[in-house]
């Protein structure tokens, strides 16, 4: 799969330590940064992952800041996205399922690594449901 990926400062090693994992099972990440610890601001981040996923250019995308709260927020601004800030394996799936969510938000500062990639691989791995759930994601569009 086509990952597009993004981190601020709070969020860099984290996402280092998930895109070498990504890598490994043979996922192709694009890195958009930040590339080190230094203070950043993290809506830069966001917005480009984002618009490659809703341009297509990648088929999901992961995000990770101190909380997840400011990458999520701000991803949602770009129309298209459905990012969600995502604490467990069970929210990842049903962000998925019933959501049709394409950038997965994460908080470094409440998850472990381990836990973290059990979250994205659930995130990456489980489709969506359509259904009842896609007029639903109709609605969300029409808010746009």
């Amino acid at each position: 799969m086509k990952l597009a990926i993004g981190a601020d400062h709070a969020g860099f090693e984290l996402k280092e330590k998930l895109r070498r994992r990504l890598e490994e099972r043979g996922h192709e990440v694009e890195d958009l940064g930040t590339h080190s610890t230094e203070s950043t601001d993290y809506p830069e981040y966001a917005a480009g992952v984002a618009r490659r996923v809703v341009a297509g250019q990648a088929e999901r995308g992961l995000l990770v800041c101190g909380s997840g709260v400011g990458m999520e927020i701000s991803a949602n601004k770009i129309d298209g996205t459905r990012a969600a800030n995502i604490h467990d394996v069970e929210e990842a799936r049903l962000a998925r399922q019933h959501n049709n969510a394409n950038v997965l938000a994460l908080g470094s500062r409440r998850l472990l690594a381990d836990e973290a990639l059990e979250i994205v691989e659930t995130f990456l791995a489980t489709p969506f449901e359509g259904g009842r759930h896609g007029r639903r994601v109709d609605k969300i569009h029409a808010l746009e």
